[in-house]
């Protein structure tokens, strides 16, 4: 009897080995293959890195790009909507396998998560309307500025001293909200990513026939943007870095820049 039982006992040990190595594997690369998919967690909102068209289709800059990353290993990519807010956390607590979405590369996030090499650069700029009499970042004193709260132009706009000259900082769950809010004139100006500032600012002029925006002189610092990996996860950074690096090499990187954003000056 007490030999049955050390047998069920080391059988019960080994499966439970077992079973926490295919809880390892699962969140890195290996995992991925086998599931056949790589989760991207992104938010949706976010023209022109990761929007939803007028199909209701998740398309974008990023959404090409690791299309075309995630078919290069061998699996699909899956996106997954997730309040920007609380994606960091998303992505820690294995609900997703990377965060693919104009995220900036900061040292906060670091401590916390990891990044692939940096795929683009950025700018934290100010948009304001046509008509406000605002024309540099100077001009920002004892206004209503508005941003999308955990983003990284929360962090560039506290740690600039103007800052505390501010009336007010008003968060918003998505950009788009906050720019909605500035023309109807709630809020003075927004700070937030030049890359999607200005397309929106062209889809914007494109759809009313006319200007609404402007861009203020000066900003709130650069960036770069990168993948969102876990720390653990150094198998799967390692081949999102090659290839990122072989899409460069081989211009598939320049023709998915070019259909969104147009030939580099």
């Amino acid at each position: 009897m007490k030999k049955i039982n050390l047998f069920f006992i080391l059988v019960l040990t080994f499966t439970i080995f077992l079973t926490a190595c295919g809880k390892k594997e699962a969140n890195d690369l290996e995992g991925i293959k086998a599931k056949g998919k790589l989760v991207i967690g992104l938010d949706d909102t976010f023209a022109p890195m990761g929007f939803k068209d007028d199909k209701g289709e998740i398309v974008g800059f990023d959404i090409d790009l690791a299309k075309e990353v995630a078919k290069r290993l061998g699996v699909e990519a899956e996106f997954k909507p997730t309040e920007w807010s609380g994606i960091v956390f998303e992505l820690k607590g294995k609900k997703i396998d990377v965060v693919w979405n104009g995220m900036t590369i900061t040292e906060e996030r670091k401590a916390q998560i990891a990044f692939s090499s940096s795929y683009m650069s950025n700018s934290q700029i100010i948009v304001t309307l046509t008509n406000s009499p605002l024309n540099k970042k100077e001009d920002l004193k004892t206004k209503n500025i508005g941003l999308q709260l955990g983003s990284s132009s929360f962090d560039a706009v506290s740690a600039d001293p103007i800052s505390k000259e501010f009336k007010e900082i008003k968060k918003y769950s998505t950009n788009v909200e906050a720019l909605l809010d500035l023309e109807a004139g709630r809020i003075d100006a927004v700070v937030l990513d030049e890359i999607v500032a200005r397309y929106y600012i062209t889809q914007k002029e494109k759809k009313d026939n006319k200007t609404v925006f402007k861009v203020l002189d000066g900003d709130f610092g650069k960036e770069e943007y990168g993948v969102g990996i876990r720390k653990e996860d150094s198998e799967l950074k390692k081949s999102i870095d090659e290839k990122l690096d072989e899409m460069k090499k081989d211009g598939s990187y320049d023709k998915i820049y070019e259909k969104w954003f147009g030939k580099r000056g």
